[in-house]
């Protein structure tokens, strides 16, 4: 019999992809608003990725008892020293366009060499389970800060986000090539092998 799980989140691409993994668990999958929370305000003021996706899992967790998942994630640019990191949706400020936010990145990496302009992208996920288990699962992938904006997909940070390993920014990549070696990708596959590990 499937065990249901709470996805903290309403963004439906990340269902399926959680949900792909989770099915082979017998874990079904169910967003807030299924749950009856469609409209909860959480308050993500952790200092690290971890923590927030952690803060986002309890606030579900202590409502309804479930076995809860929530994710977070961002850009941290070395130079930068590690910014905008957990700020990233609200680098440029609270309500702004993905446009101002590159642009503010821009701005400080203006002149900056292009040695010097290594960042990452990071996702952990977090899921808690009623007997106060918890899994982590983080996943990273490496590229360098571009000095313009390149390509029309993705969002966020994705037109200046150069990736060495494939030749382009995620902006220029297809869904499918930057589903390969994206970092939620990459989190993703690490939850799978904690969850089996977690089965034997």
């Amino acid at each position: 019999m499937k065990q249901s799980a709470i996805l903290a989140s309403s963004n439906k691409h990340k269902l399926e992809e959680i949900q792909k993994i989770l099915s082979a668990f017998d874990f079904e999958l169910l967003t807030l608003a299924e749950v009856g929370l469609g409209d909860l305000e959480i308050i993500e003021d952790g200092e690290t990725f971890e923590e927030n996706s952690y803060i986002k899992a309890k606030a579900v967790m202590d409502l309804k008892h479930m076995v809860t998942i929530a994710d977070d994630s961002g850009l941290e640019v070395d130079y930068l020293h590690g910014a905008p990191g957990v700020y990233s949706a609200r680098y440029a400020g609270e309500h702004v366009s993905y446009e101002d936010n590159n642009k503010k990145l821009l701005k400080a990496l203006e002149g900056v060499s292009r040695a010097q302009r290594t960042a990452r992208f990071v996702t952990v996920i977090t899921m808690l389970f009623e007997n106060g288990d918890k899994i982590v699962a983080r996943g990273e992938v490496s590229g360098i800060i571009e000095t313009e904006i390149k390509g029309n997909g993705g969002f966020g940070y994705d037109p200046l986000f150069y990736v060495p390993e494939i030749g382009k920014t995620f902006a220029e990549c297809t869904a499918e090539e930057k589903n390969k070696i994206s970092h939620r990708a990459n989190a993703l596959i690490q939850l799978k092998a904690l969850l089996k590990e977690r089965q034997i």
